[in-house]
C-alpha cells in the first residue's frame, strides 16, 4: 500500500465515521424533537391541571368549614338535649312529689 492509497483510504474512513456521527445526531433529533403543537397541547393539560388542583382545594376548604359548621351543631344539640333531659328529670321528680303530697292529703 503506498502513501496515495493510504491518504484515500483514511479520507473514506473518516467520511464514513463522519457521515455516521450525522446521521445519529439526526436521528437523536429527530425522536427527541417536541413539535410546537405538542407543546401547547402539555401547557393547556398543565393549566387544566392546575384548575383542578385549586377546585380540590376549594373543595377541601368548603368540606372542612361544613363539618366544623355540623360539629358545632351537634354539641349545641347535645347540650340542649342534655338541659332538656335535666328539666324533664327534675319535672318528673316535682311531679312524684306532688302525687306524694296529694295522696298524703287524701288519706287524712
Amino acid at each position: 500500500m503506498n502513501r496515495s492509497e493510504f491518504i484515500i483510504v483514511t479520507a473514506i474512513i473518516l467520511f464514513v465515521a463522519f457521515c455516521m456521527g450525522w446521521f445519529a445526531n439526526w436521528l437523536i433529533h429527530r425522536f427527541t424533537h417536541v413539535l410546537k403543537g405538542d407543546i401547547g397541547e402539555l401547557e393547556r393539560m398543565a393549566q387544566e391541571l392546575h384548575e383542578a388542583e385549586e377546585t380540590r382545594d376549594q373543595a377541601i376548604t368548603y368540606l372542612q368549614e361544613r363539618e366544623a359548621e355540623l360539629t358545632n351543631q351537634l354539641a349545641q344539640t347535645e347540650a340542649e338535649l342534655a338541659a332538656a333531659m335535666d328539666g324533664l328529670r327534675d319535672a318528673r321528680h316535682e311531679a312524684e312529689e306532688l302525687r306524694a303530697y296529694i295522696e298524703k292529703i287524701h288519706q287524712r
